[in-house]
């Protein structure tokens, strides 16, 4: 019996050459009522895209600290800023993408989400829509009644959780579509990495889907101008962010493990692993495999913390007044909240109240950078 992932990459295109930037496995998220817990040191959603695109993020990081500790300053991806670019209009950040790459996704299943419903829907021996649910006290205690997982077909264009067996305890983490979806507008950096970086080139440029995991219906749907997104059409914010759907492709190559290569019916492994070219991890519900799950000797690279402190390290070498604020927050949550961040908090708040409607906080941000 084998073992189903899910696996995704980021590639940069420059100069005509294609360069794997971050890869991942994984199928699995941490349930709400645990999120208390974890502390910036359990991640608390590990499938394929976002661990990903986290990793994305550790890279782009690590690309700055080695900028700001050159006295000759020199990388493939990113590049200093003058100061004619770091004022108002045109961001405070000191580094940026450079402007001759662009940015791609490989993801060998559809994103879990709306994105992949009609594909679930073909799946079924019966694809009539099942029948709403009565909302529960435990659902309402979890305001996630609208929340849905992959069920109820008639509902399509709408914000859902990351599906799960309906016996397992539910997460409010949201599906790969939606997030995916938001990153149209917020670009694919992290709250903590938009200090360091302008959001104005780390745009995607495309997916890619195999053909067999690919409906034009539903990615029409999920992601761009003519489907749910249609409010957030031409729309530009302060910041340099703007609504820049990519594009979706298709490939008839496979992914060498996907479960349509295995023999029977595979089973989900909870296992998962990264891979950029300054960091390979295994994780395991969350963190490092072999750790104990809420044990900071546990904590990834690419957790809430690690990317904190990573953060950090760069800021105190750069020694910007605004910035060494932003990061020395008592919470992580007073750092998003930091007014360095206002803009990336109006792209969100706009998004999630004109398109991607009733999206809810997963929450567990208030930690320390001593947790």
């Amino acid at each position: 019996m084998g073992a189903a992932q899910r696996h995704s990459s980021y590639t940069r295109e420059g100069d005509d050459d294609l360069t794997c930037i971050s890869l991942a496995t994984g199928m699995k998220c941490l349930p709400h009522s645990k999120i208390s817990q974890a502390q910036g040191i359990v991640l608390h959603d590990w499938h394929a895209e976002t661990l990903a695109l986290r990793a994305f993020n550790h890279y782009l990081i690590q690309e700055c600290l080695d900028l700001a500790l050159s006295p000759n300053p020199s990388s493939p991806l990113l590049r200093r800023r003058g100061p004619q670019e770091t004022h108002e209009q045109e961001g405070f950040q000191p580094f940026t993408l450079r402007d001759d790459l662009k940015l791609h996704m490989y993801c060998s299943e559809a994103p879990c989400g709306d994105a992949s419903m009609e594909l679930i829907m073909d799946a079924q021996k019966d694809a009539t829509p099942w029948a709403e649910p009565a909302s529960s006290a435990a659902e309402s205690s979890l305001e996630d009644a609208k929340l849905l997982g992959r069920g109820y077909f008639s509902q399509l264009g709408i914000v859902r959780r990351k599906p799960s067996r309906p016996d397992a305890p539910q997460s409010l983490s949201k599906s790969c579509s939606d997030k995916l979806a938001l990153k149209q507008c917020t670009s694919l950096l992290s709250s903590p990495a938009s200090l360091l970086i302008s959001p104005e080139n780390v745009y995607l440029h495309s997916l890619i889907l195999p053909s067999a995991q690919y409906s034009h219906t539903a990615c029409k749907r999920a992601f761009s101008a003519e489907g749910r997104l249609n409010p957030l059409r031409g729309k530009r914010w302060k910041g340099t962010y703007s609504f820049r759907p990519f594009e979706v492709r298709v490939t008839d190559r496979e992914f060498a493990f996907t479960r349509r290569s295995r023999v029977g019916a595979p089973t989900p492994s909870n296992l998962s692993a990264v891979y950029t070219p300054r960091l390979q991890e295994r994780l395991i519900n969350g963190v490092l495999q072999g750790r104990k799950q809420f044990s900071p000797q546990g904590a990834s690279r690419l957790c809430k913390l690690s990317m904190w402190m990573a953060v950090a390290e760069v800021v105190a070498l750069l020694d910007p007044s605004a910035l060494q604020r932003a990061v020395s927050h008592s919470t992580y949550q007073r750092l998003k909240e930091d007014e360095l961040l206002e803009d990336r908090r109006k792209v969100k708040d706009d998004v999630k109240s004109h398109a991607l409607k009733g999206w809810i906080r997963n929450g567990g941000e208030y930690f320390t950078l001593s947790a």
